[in-house]
């Protein structure tokens, strides 16, 4: 009996533990049908174990979706915003324009002539100068206070006064009128004294020749001196090309203080290698720079200059040939000067050139900002080819009819700089 029982008891057993596997292995392929379908929500609905997995699975699913989309999102939106101008882009407004000084150009293709580059000397010409030294010591005062370089004078014309007034050495006037003084009484008693043969003949040739000098000297201030000093006059008629002192300052006897010419021409002496005998010829007119004015072309084309002579001989020892220019004295341009010079030879049509203001370097690479639209711009690199000194050849990357920053291109230059976002910006 006691085995009867027991055996009742194990099949009962068994067949429990089979029905339980099975609604086990239900259970596994309801999650499955529903992770991947999610057609099957009756399996959702009924089982209440399924239901657990399966949400717990729909809500990694949908963090991740959703993690993914919004990086995803934030990847593509960062470069289209900050492409909506094109890559390489300047947003730079015509109020900042305003304020920079920014100055844009239409650029057309043109003439340009061939150029040398090369150095050289202002000169005057020989014999057509004369300084003006201090006739005393004292302080320089103008005689007409809009006294400028290339002012036109005439000889005898009163240029400046040099007061002794409060000066150690006194009075030039006075001292030169004393000075005569002493020296005529002296010559009044050698005369007296010779008659009677008191004094001999070579005293009284010394006394008179004092009195000669007392009176040059006398003459030399008398009739030039004023009430502000002695008045300093122009040897020759001509022009001022140069005031070496200004009012108020100390003066030497015999010290410069300006100088004179005859002619108000100056020439530009260019010294030009061998190399280039053959295009010579060519040479029309030339542009020049002077160190004292660094920033600054002048052109012999607004000087009225021409071209006077080229060598066709170097000198000994020399292997440059001289190429000499005359142009107008302005009065701003001291003879003697050293000039860095662009002689202009043969003309060439269709060249696409800027001014120097438009170009911007960076370590070796040359860059001019374009206008594309209005209030933008692309910096761009170009090549560039011959120098004039005031424009520059550019021989790719501009086209003519376009619009280029010719003036204030820094500031184009340092609004790029601080615009630009950083690549992989993620914020």
């Amino acid at each position: 009996m006691k085995i009867k029982h027991f055996l009742v008891a194990a099949l009962s057993l068994s067949t429990t533990l089979l029905m339980s596997c099975s609604g086990n292995d239900g259970h596994n392929h309801d999650h499955h049908g529903h992770d991947h379908s999610h057609h099957d929500h009756a399996g959702h609905n009924h089982d209440h174990s399924g239901h657990n997995h399966d949400h717990s699975g729909h809500d990694h699913s949908s963090h991740a979706g959703h993690d993914q989309g919004s990086h995803d999102g934030h990847n593509h939106i960062t470069p289209k915003n900050a492409g909506d101008h094109g890559d390489g882009v300047i947003v730079f407004t015509k109020d900042q324009a305003k304020k920079a000084g920014v100055v844009v150009k239409k650029i057309e293709a043109g003439e340009f002539n061939d150029v040398i580059k090369t150095g050289g000397q202002v000169l005057s010409a020989q014999g057509d100068e004369r300084t003006v030294a201090a006739t005393a010591s004292g302080i320089v005062g103008y005689v007409n206070k809009s006294l400028t370089d290339g002012s036109s004078v005439n000889a005898g014309q009163g240029l400046f006064t040099i007061s002794s007034k409060g000066i150690v050495d006194g009075d030039a006037s006075a001292a030169a009128r004393v000075a005569y003084d002493a020296a005529k009484k002296a010559y009044d008693r050698a005369a007296s004294l010779v008659k009677d043969k008191i004094i001999s003949q070579r005293e009284y040739d010394e006394a008179k020749a004092n009195l000669d000098r007392a009176k040059a000297d006398l003459n030399t201030v008398s009739g030039r001196a004023a009430t502000t000093g002695v008045t300093v006059t122009s040897p020759i008629s001509g022009y001022l090309i140069s005031l070496l002192v200004k009012p108020g300052e100390y003066v030497s006897v015999g010290q410069p203080i300006a100088t004179v010419s005859q002619n108000r021409r100056l020439q530009l002496r260019a010294e030009v290698s061998e190399r280039y005998f053959d295009r010579l010829g060519n040479i029309t007119s030339a542009n020049f720079i002077l160190p004292y004015r660094p920033d600054e072309t002048l052109s012999l084309s607004e000087l009225n200059g021409r071209v006077v002579s080229f060598g066709k001989a170097s000198a000994a020892g020399s292997y440059y040939l001289p190429v000499i220019f005359e142009f107008d004295n302005t009065g701003n341009v001291i003879p003697g000067s050293y000039a860095e010079i662009y002689l202009l030879g043969a003309p060439r049509k269709g060249v696409i050139s800027v001014p120097k203001g438009a170009i911007a370097e960076e370590q070796g690479l040359y860059f001019v900002f374009v206008e594309t639209s209005a209030e933008h711009f692309e910096k761009r690199e170009v090549k560039l080819g011959a120098n004039n000194g005031t424009s520059v050849e550019v021989k790719s990357g501009l086209k003519s009819g376009e619009k280029v920053v010719v003036a204030g291109a820094i500031h184009v230059k340092m609004a790029g700089l601080s615009s630009a976002i950083p690549h992989g910006h993620s914020h």
